[in-house]
């Protein structure tokens, strides 16, 4: 009897183990990986190499911290397609991991050195490799979950998520810019990114539970007054970008940051109306 025969059994009937790709949500992760791609580019390409006496103006990097910003966005679409068409897979899950890998691991971790911290010399190189790591470390134990039968993978993350990661470095340093002008660099908030950095580092590999928001149901009982809200909303970001957008976005992803620690102490049903709301449609 041929030790083959269950795996061409499973070819012929109906191709069960046949490799599924998925071409929108895919095409969201993509962006993704492109976003942290150029945003390495502008890095490398508006720097001067380490040593230099060359000033440099941090404006001239805010173009690579909207990308990480703008990967971070594209993250987020592509899960939400893949369960809104249901077509998630094996593919798309190992693929968005490889894109994470260098938007929200390489390009954050290489910003911070070359730009903020390389004053801190091998301090600072330590600090960028250590979040590079304890970044892939998250991403493969997240693929390792997600892979394990009721592992609660959909409702919560294990672990600070690098994507909200990234996006917090990002929108502090645009912050801190806005704040202090061109110089940012010579002033005490390279400490306190320094700091974020290290401490986002091991909240990354934390045992720390954050929500996913992957079963929020976007279906409300007053939707006339839910999209007034959301249009008013929209108007002001556009009027006030540059005044909102710098202090808004690090409020969101550290308040994201501090629900994990109060989370546990919340009730069950005020949990659920955060993290789980569903709203009938009228």
């Amino acid at each position: 009897m041929s030790d083959n025969p269950p795996k061409t059994n499973r070819a012929n009937n109906g191709g069960e183990e046949r490799l599924r790709i998925y071409f929108l949500p895919n095409l969201m992760t993509a962006g993704n990986l492109l976003c942290g791609f150029l945003a390495l580019w502008y890095i490398v390409k508006v720097t001067p190499p380490v040593g230099t006496e060359i000033p440099f103006d941090a404006e001239t990097i805010m173009p690579a911290l909207w990308l990480i910003l703008g990967a971070f966005v594209f993250d987020g679409l592509d899960g939400r397609i893949a369960r809104l068409i249901g077509k998630e897979s094996p593919f798309g899950l190992q693929f968005d991991s490889l894109a994470d890998i260098i938007s929200f691991g390489a390009a954050p971790a290489f910003l911070m050195q070359r730009v903020i911290l390389h004053e801190f010399e091998r301090l600072g190189l330590v600090v960028a490799s250590v979040y590079l790591l304890c970044g892939a470390l998250r991403l493969a134990r997240y693929n390792c979950l997600a892979s394990m039968p009721n592992s609660g993978g959909n409702k919560e993350f294990l672990g600070f998520p690098i994507p909200a990661s990234a996006a917090l470095v990002a929108s502090l340093t645009i912050f801190f810019i806005w704040l202090e002008g061109k110089e940012m660099t010579d002033t005490v908030w390279r400490w306190v990114l320094l700091s974020v950095l290290v401490f986002l580092s091991v909240m990354m590999v934390s045992e720390v539970k954050y929500p996913a928001f992957k079963t929020l149901d976007f279906r409300a009982r007053r939707p006339f007054t839910k999209f007034v809200v959301f249009v008013t909303g929209i108007a002001c970001l556009v009027v006030l970008w540059e005044y909102i957008v710098p202090v808004v976005l690090p409020i969101i992803f550290t308040a994201y940051l501090v629900y994990g620690f109060i989370r546990p102490k919340l009730s069950r049903k005020l949990r659920r109306e955060i993290e789980e709301e569903e709203f009938d449609e009228i």
